[in-house]
């Protein structure tokens, strides 16, 4: 039976995995099977290693995500099982040549094991980022406490001024997210239209808090789409400890937070 060996580079970005999982589980930002993780490997592989392994399962793919190599977290899966379960609760999977199917050529070494029910969004991000980002390589999701929270406030309403109150809280919130976050309106979860309104968040910030549920990075790896993630909620967090304490925090003037551009 054909089995697929893992190039070092891709062990190395698998151990990246399980330590982020490690960190979303610890700020409980990951109960039960919440949040899901990816990664674009098709760079990693040649065709004659992934081809001929598995069996094909029917999925209606974008068709220019043909012959996409994806590391992905299953359904029902739980994060923190991450950590030292890898190869139980995520795969690595293979999308056939029409788009048409994927089989999974490594990991999902579990009865009843299946890609995350965000496979659609994560592809279509992917194929996304091949066009027109392809430095960014990792795609995480998660419910980072804070940012939900602000998906609630009537903030969410202006993006413009969310980001700036968030921006002002320090400097590093600036000059770490410095596209910001995107106010993605409510879609429902596992369907193209959660795709679509994903895709257009990244077109303009580094992060795009999905209203009423939950926050998604992409980047060159999940450490850095970790980072986009943890900066952005440490300053919705601070903002909310302000509110919390009863006062209006008076924040970074616009005059410092565009100094603070020539350090991005």
């Amino acid at each position: 039976m054909k089995t697929l060996k893992l190039p070092i580079e891709v062990q190395q970005e698998l151990k990246k995995v399980s330590t982020v999982a490690g960190y979303l589980w610890q700020r409980e930002w990951a109960e039960r099977n919440a949040g899901n993780i990816s990664m674009n490997l098709t760079s990693f592989f040649k065709k004659e290693d992934v081809q001929g392994i598995g069996e094909e399962v029917p999925f209606d793919f974008p068709k220019e995500s043909a012959g996409f190599v994806i590391y992905i977290t299953g359904t029902g899966c739980y994060l923190r099982d991450l950590v030292d379960m890898l190869e139980e609760v995520s795969c690595i999977l293979y999308i056939n040549e029409d788009a048409s199917a994927y089989s999974i050529i490594w990991g999902g070494n579990r009865p009843n094991f299946g890609p995350t029910c965000e496979l659609i969004s994560h592809a279509s991000i992917h194929l996304f980022n091949s066009k027109y980002h392809p430095e960014n390589l990792a795609v995480v999701h998660t419910h980072p406490l804070e940012l939900i929270c602000m998906s609630h406030h009537e903030l969410f309403d202006n993006e413009e001024e969310l980001n700036r109150q968030i921006w002002a809280m320090c400097p590093e919130v600036k000059v770490f997210v410095p596209k910001g976050i995107h106010c993605t309106p409510y879609a429902l979860s596992s369907t193209e239209h959660l795709a679509k309104v994903t895709i257009e968040a990244f077109k303009t910030r580094n992060v795009s808090l999905w209203e009423k549920h939950g926050a998604t990075a992409t980047a060159p790896d999940v450490m850095k789409a970790w980072d986009f993630l943890d900066v952005a909620n440490k300053g919705a967090k601070m903002l909310m400890m302000c509110w919390a304490a009863g006062f209006q925090p008076a924040g970074l003037s616009n005059a410092q937070l565009t100094e603070l551009e020539q350090f991005i």
